[in-house]
């Protein structure tokens, strides 16, 4: 069976397929494409030549073609599939990753998978905080409004940072039932044994716990003089959805101002040094969290936005359309504003042939269109807070950029809905204009005749 199904990859994988695949596939993992030499060599192990024989087809010398350029070569291919590819199983492994990558999309929808092919990789920003988690005693927080794609980097900065010897946990607080959430004592020692399952600890959590003490102090040294002390390895704390905690403001209050102290620890205490924390939250909640309070002054800030027009091509690229005019991709980026969600629901569905593009730009910005899930969720909480959908109204109608009253432009722009320059507002994207312009004064409308 083996060997038919190998058979049938040599079938249906050309050469100049391949070639064009993995070309399509490496800047992703910031690889350049193959060179010129690079392609010949690679050409000529699909059809089982020797490194000699290429060497003497190509007028090249056969140490630099075994000794340079094929090495170079190979490596590519190992970081590409993740597996060590040899001149021996080079066919076998890149067709097997080739068919793999070829089969049909998943909805995108939530965190993309580390082995996805459709993450478009923020170079600049994974590698800045990847930075920043080497420093001792170390705090990051990654913020953005939903769906733009906190959780898939945080994800890969564990990944990289569990191969290079962290220990990392991930703990993502919606996973936390509501009771917990009822007082702050209850919330720590939940807090407490979650990590300490997660470092394979035996639970000691009543030989620190002192009521007397407080439950803030006694965390605390729960923290520094069992768990920290008890591991060998740095560990790298990810907290992921932290603005679950923000529905009950003193539990935020007291949770964060313990964050913060951990983080000035690090700067006079060793152990806290072995501890580096990553917080991620939603910028769509506005709590009046007090700055000295807070760890969200302190740290490294990490704020996630849109993708570029480049990565938007990349993106495309992934699901095999070629943009390369630039028209359809300029249209989809006026459209969305380089929003990553609504990017990869846009190809995705153009992908699949389920629309046309001009019927996805014409359907985009209403209740029955791709978006109308994401729009429906801005809009419930405008219903819930007229003052805010009047301060969106402005920006909306008007012809320039705009001055708004800073909790108003704060909370717009935390949502994704406008973008402030020199605090002046002006909206994100035209779906938003044009979904917003109807809906709004529908709104308006609706409580008119309530009224009358």
């Amino acid at each position: 069976m083996c060997k038919e199904r190998t058979k049938d990859l040599d079938i249906d994988l050309d050469i100049n397929v391949v070639l064009e695949t993995i070309n399509l596939r490496l800047p992703q993992i910031s690889y350049s494409p193959l060179s010129i030499i690079e392609i010949q060599i690679l050409k000529g192990i699909w059809r089982d030549y020797t490194y000699n024989q290429i060497a003497l087809e190509k007028n090249y010398s056969c140490s630099y073609i075994t000794n340079i350029v094929a090495p170079s070569l190979l490596k590519k291919l190992s970081c590409l599939i993740d597996q060590k590819v040899s001149k021996r199983n080079c066919k076998t492994l890149v067709q097997k990753f080739l068919m793999v990558w070829k089969e049909k999309p998943l909805f995108p929808s939530g965190v993309i998978s580390l082995n996805s092919r459709y993450y478009i990789r923020r170079s600049d920003i994974e590698n800045k905080i990847y930075a920043e988690i080497q420093k001792p005693g170390a705090l990051v927080r990654i913020t953005s409004p939903q769906e733009m794609g906190k959780t898939s980097v945080l994800l890969r900065l564990l990944d990289s940072a569990n191969k290079s010897g962290y220990h990392t946990i991930y703990f993502n607080l919606q996973q936390l039932d509501e009771e917990v959430f009822s007082d702050v004592s209850t919330f720590l020692r939940c807090f407490c044994l979650n990590i300490t399952h997660e470092l394979g600890l035996d639970l000691k959590l009543d030989d620190y716990w002192d009521e007397d003490l407080g439950c803030k102090a006694s965390c605390n040294l729960y923290f520094q003089n069992y768990l920290l002390k008890s591991i060998k390895s740095l560990l790298i704390l990810a907290l992921d959805e932290v603005n679950q905690v923000f529905e009950n403001l003193k539990i935020a209050k007291e949770f964060f101002s313990l964050l913060r102290f951990w983080y000035e620890k690090a700067k006079t205490t060793l152990v806290w040094q072995k501890l580096r924390l990553v917080v991620t939250h939603s910028t769509e909640i506005y709590v009046p969290l007090q700055l000295k309070q807070s760890p969200f002054n302190v740290g490294l800030p990490i704020q996630l936005g849109s993708l570029s027009l480049e990565e938007m091509v990349e993106l495309a690229k992934c699901y095999e359309l070629s943009w390369i005019d630039g028209e359809k991709v300029n249209l989809l980026m006026t459209m969305v504003g380089g929003h990553p969600a609504l990017a990869h629901l846009a190809i995705y569905y153009l992908s699949q042939e389920q629309i046309t593009f001009e019927e996805l730009l014409k359907t985009a910005p209403t209740s029955t269109g791709i978006y109308a899930n994401h729009l429906n969720r801005h809009q419930e909480k405008l219903y819930e807070d007229s003052e805010l959908a009047s301060a969106l109204n402005k920006v909306i109608v008007a012809t320039e950029p705009i001055l708004l009253e800073p909790l108003q432009a704060y909370k717009l722009n935390s949502m994704g809905l406008i973008k402030l320059s020199n605090n002046k507002a002006v909206i994100s994207c035209q779906l938003y204009r044009d979904y917003f312009q109807q809906a709004l004064k529908e709104m308006s409308n609706f409580s008119t005749s309530k009224d009358l």
